[in-house]
């Protein structure tokens, strides 16, 4: 067998030069060390409408027919409406009845309410999928059954490939809790309101054709306009886009239990203590039940010491609505709604801003939100001696989240800690070397977990202040040999075939890892 050239990158990952459905990879070289291509750079699709042209189309598969699909391209959707979404269920099964294949599925996520995309995978639907995957969708991917390789990147990252033109979309289709019939759209009224619509807001500019799939068509003008006329090429009104109800799941609510509490209780305490806990700090949690516990936590803090923040951003939930409310959070910037509270805050509150993934976390801007964030909690699937983070896959290797925001406000917030249980079951959860690295060492500076805090050794500043304080401190190498005591085993890396099944890219489009397919043999006894 011929050898493959390989590269290694900064976080000594060895990698193909070259990989079959990809191409040619550029390797992590740091979280700052690369800048934007301005060759590749996109325009904003143009395009003409005489006066009193008409958008309105009776079905998704007419749109897509006037939008002129074929085999081979690629297509895109959002996921504000996380597990209610049905639009892409309706498009690929409109797709299907079209008889088209070899497409490329570019969605922001991709969910357990689209398990039947499965099917569109074993009969040549769709060729490949740019985009986070959760579940059914993600298990089958670390089984081989999709025929090329998944591409994984932050929201940040998404958008930068979209506006540099790695990633090249056809069609977008929209889901749109309220639109009018010339396309102007929104997610903030409507019977399926989920709040922004701000994962589509790059697709609509750049993809060469716009469908709004709507189940609450209003006259014209819609307000306020999230997604614009100007970059919609086809309108079409469905019975129901979904249920926005599903938008709140098990990972979006607070973990009550022990194990929970121990980690937010140090996660705050590390807060307090940080330096960064002051008046006008900013503040960003993941949706993860631990995260939301310590924005509970904070909040109880920050009334105790009459501290307010100047803002908060997210993935929004009714945690944060419940600070902004009471005036401890002065504005809300929301990207995602993670619950139908959040959805009506944005309705009622003119300092409750909806802000594109663009404005929130692209690398290759002239400034992003996330470049201003003080204070980040997020979650992790494992973390390493090296603090590197996996988010992606678990311990048996298995592709079943996606990355989300997670390296973008990790890179450039000024605190980021990472909330964990040192184990799951049997598993250790602080390992040597985690099974996919999502987000770099580099960029995490504290690691908390039920048995105590380990903060790592750039940070002297942090080190100095909570030593002065009674959190529980040890070495990251002293909380993996607890995680291995407290699981019953040490760390074993899954068994994977040689075969790549998904590359998980760097916000700036360099490639910081590999996932490998599971192998699903049985060991002989």
């Amino acid at each position: 067998m011929e050898k493959k050239e390989t590269v290694t990158n900064s976080c000594g990952r060895i990698l193909p030069k070259y990989i079959e459905g990809y191409g040619e990879i550029r390797p992590f070289l740091g979280a700052f060390e690369t800048g934007p291509i301005e060759e590749n750079e996109m325009r904003i699709v143009t395009g003409f409408q005489k006066p009193g042209g008409e958008k309105l189309v009776g079905t998704i598969k007419e749109a897509l027919e006037k939008s002129g699909i074929k085999d081979g391209m690629t297509i895109s959707f959002h996921h504000h409406l996380r597990e209610g979404d049905e639009v892409v269920n309706m498009a690929i099964k409109a797709i299907r009845e079209l008889g088209i294949k070899n497409l490329k599925l570019a969605p922001s996520a991709l969910f357990e309410t689209h398990k039947m995309i499965l099917e569109s995978l074993k009969d040549g639907t769709i060729r490949q999928i740019e985009g986070s995957m959760n579940g059914s969708v993600g298990r089958a991917t670390s089984e081989g059954k999709l025929s090329s390789v998944a591409v994984l990147r932050s929201h940040g990252g998404r958008v930068r490939a979209i506006r540099q033109g790695d990633l090249k979309i056809d069609i977008a289709i929209i889901a749109a809790p309220t639109a009018d019939p010339y396309g102007n759209a929104n997610g903030l009224y409507g019977k399926n309101a989920c709040g922004p619509l701000a994962y589509s807001h790059a697709d609509s500019l750049y993809a060469k054709k716009v469908i709004i799939v709507t189940d609450n068509l209003v006259k014209y003008p819609a307000i306020p306009v999230s997604i614009s006329q100007i970059n919609v090429d086809y309108v079409v009104v469905v019975d129901s886009i979904g249920d926005n109800t599903k938008i709140v799941s098990g990972t979006t609510t607070i973990q009550s239990n022990p194990i929970s509490e121990k980690i937010s209780k140090f996660a705050t305490d590390v807060v307090e203590h940080s330096g960064y806990f002051k008046e006008g700090f900013s503040l960003q949690a993941g949706a993860g039940g631990i995260s939301l516990s310590v924005v509970k936590s904070l909040g109880e803090l920050m009334e105790a010491k009459g501290i307010k923040a100047a803002w908060a951003n997210g993935g929004t939930t009714r945690y944060v609505i419940d600070l902004f409310k009471k005036g401890l959070i002065e504005k809300v910037s929301t990207c995602q709604a993670f619950d139908l509270v959040s959805v009506q805050s944005m309705k009622e509150d003119p300092l409750h801003l909806e802000t594109n993934i663009d404005f929130y976390a692209n690398p290759f801007n002239k400034g992003c939100l996330v470049n201003l964030l003080d204070v980040v909690i997020l979650g992790a699937t494992e973390v390493d001696v090296n603090f590197n983070v996996n988010v992606n896959t678990h311990s048996d290797g298995y592709l079943l989240h996606g990355i989300g925001g997670h390296q973008d406000t990790a890179a450039c917030a000024k605190l980021t800690i990472i909330t964990v249980p040192i184990s799951r079951k049997t598993n250790p959860i602080i390992v040597d070397d985690v099974t996919t690295i999502t987000t770099p060492g580099e960029c995490i500076d504290v690691v908390v977990t039920d048995v105590g805090v380990a903060i790592n050794p750039k940070r002297k500043d942090l080190i100095e202040n909570l030593s002065k304080t009674d959190i529980p401190l040890f070495t990251i190498e002293q909380l993996r040999d607890k995680a291995a005591e407290l699981a019953g085993r040490s760390y074993v890396k899954p068994k994977t075939t040689d075969r790549i099944i998904g590359i998980v890219q760097w916000r700036d489009g360099t490639v910081i890892d590999v996932v490998y397919q599971v192998d699903t043999n049985k060991d002989e006894k």
